[in-house]
């Protein structure tokens, strides 16, 4: 099978990047000084992308499918952060330093993506000092995205953080038709119930009884690793 040129999956990448926070501020030239750097990657459902604690040294962006970051607890649990879908990037602070992994970050299902070697990076930042300060507000502004989530998730109830994290799932859920003409098209979210609970950071329990209560008012369906959202827009009379 013929390979795509070079400059057509440069411009791919490029559009792909476009769509990503941390590159939405960079000139059509500056994105495609990155895409040229960049690597395409793929990795079958199940595959470890990256491990906690080794050594960093490449972002990624996904181009196609879902994968879970998760942390080691302590008393040796595996907790969920969050998921990451389509455009969404991951391991972003291996291009700035070279510390080792905060996090496991496993694909959930086939995953493409494509992968940036910090050196790479490093030496087009050293060419093009202006992309550098782009990136680090970007970073700086996904840091306060961070502090802003960690501040409701403090004052919020269960049914409002349990019903906020699926919200963001719905945006990298898989989407398929509405059950009837003028409904909102049913989204499937690969999460399992304990995982739910893990980024909403309650416990299972509190989180199936919730989840009762939207399956009872028609919004979801749960199902075995898998929850169905029928009206994904209700979701958001829960989050207050």
């Amino acid at each position: 099978m013929a390979t795509a040129p070079a400059s057509g999956r440069a411009s791919s990448t490029a559009e792909l990047l476009r769509g990503v926070p941390l590159f939405a501020e960079l000139s059509e030239p500056e994105l495609q000084k990155i895409a040229r750097v960049a690597v395409p990657r793929n990795y079958p459902s199940g595959t470890i992308i990256l491990r906690e604690g080794d050594p960093g040294d490449t972002c990624y962006v996904l181009e196609r499918g879902q994968a879970r970051v998760t942390r080691q607890h302590a008393d040796g649990r595996t907790i969920t952060l969050t998921n990451v879908g389509t455009g969404e990037i991951f391991g972003e602070l291996a291009m700035f330093g070279g510390e080792v992994r905060s996090a496991t970050v496993e694909a959930v299902d086939d995953v493409r993506a494509i992968a940036i070697l910090a050196g790479d990076l490093k030496r087009l930042l050293n060419d093009h000092p202006e992309i550098a300060v782009k990136l680090l507000s970007a970073l700086g502004a996904k840091l306060r995205e961070a502090n802003a989530r960690i501040a409701r998730q403090s004052f919020q109830k269960v049914s409002s953080r349990v019903a906020g994290v699926l919200a963001e799932l719905v945006e990298t859920g898989s989407r398929r038709p509405a059950r009837a003409p003028g409904e909102p098209a049913e989204v499937v979210v690969r999460s399992t119930q304990a995982d739910l609970a893990q980024l909403a950071g309650t416990s299972r329990e509190a989180a199936s009884r919730f989840l009762a209560t939207l399956q009872r008012a028609g919004v979801l369906t749960t199902r075995r690793g898998r929850i169905i959202v029928h009206d994904p827009p209700a979701l958001h009379r829960y989050i207050y």
